[in-house]
């Protein structure tokens, strides 16, 4: 019988996203359950848009044993499922992702950034709200293909429900994680794209060695979009034993 791998897309995003993931997984190895997340795509309704919500979906869909992959925002939400049933999750595959901002004038700076963007949110048309989005310097470089795929899932989202979003799961909005780590004992992939310093540096010298299981893969030539950039190697991360 296949075994479950739960995919948990990033901000904007769906469950779509991960359609060129899963496309490379063997499916006589793998289901794979890639739901949207609250906020997002058929889920943009669901209320409220919280972390602790949010786990207890993911738990609700999930069989009792499955590998977790979540990219960016969904790496975050995948520490919070992790934490909250460490027995039920054989495997754990961090793509691009923290564990929060721990120190305090920070995270209060990003909440500030994170409002500014979810008011520009409420008054914008998805199209310029995607616009703003993927011209962020994070995704500088994103390769032409990889941002086409991009753009139509982000499309598949309200901006309004984003701007929800950014206020119930935005980094700036997320009490950091760093010292919980530890009880994460299962085997861990810990993801980011060469050309992503900020998150391989957050890999390298946080998140790997923060996890008693992890290993560290630097994909080479790829940034911050991995599920849409090197969908290979996420397929390769899931798939290693």
């Amino acid at each position: 019988m296949p075994a479950t791998v739960v995919l948990l897309h990033g901000f904007a995003g769906t469950g779509r996203a991960w359609d060129p993931v899963v496309e490379r997984l063997d499916r006589e190895r793998y289901t794979a359950l890639a739901p949207d997340l609250r906020g997002h795509g058929i889920a943009r309704e669901a209320r409220p848009i919280s972390f602790d919500a949010c786990v207890d979906d993911v738990l609700a869909a999930a069989p009792q044993r499955f590998t977790l992959c979540g990219y960016s925002m969904g790496g975050r939400i995948a520490l919070h499922v992790a934490l909250s049933a460490p027995e039920r999750v054989e495997r754990l595959v961090l793509v691009a992702t923290t564990a929060g901002i721990d120190d305090e004038a920070d995270r209060a700076a990003r909440r500030a950034d994170d409002e500014r963007l979810a008011a520009f949110a409420e008054t914008a048309t998805i199209e310029e709200f995607a616009d703003r989005w993927a011209a962020q310097p994070l995704f500088a470089g994103t390769p032409a293909d990889a941002a086409r795929r991009w753009r139509a899932d982000i499309l598949r989202n309200d901006p309004r429900a984003l701007a929800a979003v950014l206020r119930g799961l935005g980094a700036g909005a997320m009490v950091p994680l760093w010292d919980r780590l530890g009880d994460l004992t299962m085997p861990a992939d810990v993801m980011a794209g060469e050309r992503d310093a900020k998150f391989v540096a957050l890999a390298t010298q946080r998140l790997v060695p923060a996890l008693p299981s992890a290993r560290l893969v630097v994909v080479p030539g790829a940034g911050h979009g991995l599920p849409r950039e090197a969908p290979a190697a996420v397929a390769a991360a899931i798939a290693r034993r």
